[in-house]
């Protein structure tokens, strides 16, 4: 029987530690983590917190939701939100911090434990609800694939192993790479 997404916020905020996903009407706890996994995404999330306007935007490393689709919401590694998207929350202690709408950044960092659930499910789910712009860093092969939205709707999709990146709907934002994978040595 699929949970309802009333009782997967329930869940979820009652159990923070279980880390709660719903995935398909179903509760899904994410598993631990990989220390390369960690130290990429959050690195990753102080890169950008460190570039971006603090009053405009909000960035979270494995904690907050996205809500894909009708019974579907996952905990991405790394996210941007415009803090016009946070006012509803900031004083509620009843509401799981979870959005609907699509967003200016969203990536995933690859662990043996959930690597194939979000090539298959968390990646296109991302792209499937209009996120700007999407990233799979594989941190033992030193790569990242990025998605980037079109004004078309669709993705442009791109392999980088190196160099800067100016992230798309963070224009004065840039990571450099090999700045980031020398953080795992």
């Amino acid at each position: 029987m699929p949970v309802t997404e009333k009782t997967y916020e329930q869940v979820a905020l009652e159990d923070p530690d279980g880390q709660w996903e719903l995935f398909c009407g179903k509760l899904r706890s994410k598993p631990p983590m990989t220390h390369a996994h960690n130290i990429l995404g959050y690195e990753l999330s102080i890169m950008i917190r460190e570039q971006v306007n603090r009053r405009e935007y909000e960035t979270k490393f494995n904690a907050p939701r996205t809500r894909v689709s009708a019974g579907n919401s996952f905990i991405p590694d790394v996210l941007v939100v415009p803090r016009r998207f946070t006012e509803h929350l900031r004083r509620r202690s009843d509401a799981l911090e979870s959005y609907p709408a699509p967003l200016p950044f969203v990536a995933e960092v690859w662990s043996p434990s959930t690597g194939e659930y979000d090539v298959d499910t968390k990646l296109p789910g991302y792209r499937d609800r209009g996120d700007l712009e999407v990233w799979r860093i594989q941190p033992y092969e030193r790569t990242v694939t990025r998605w980037v939205r079109r004004d078309d709707g669709g993705y442009s999709e791109s392999l980088h192993t190196s160099g800067a990146i100016r992230l798309a709907a963070l224009p004065n934002v840039t990571i450099d790479l090999d700045e980031l994978f020398s953080l795992m040595e």
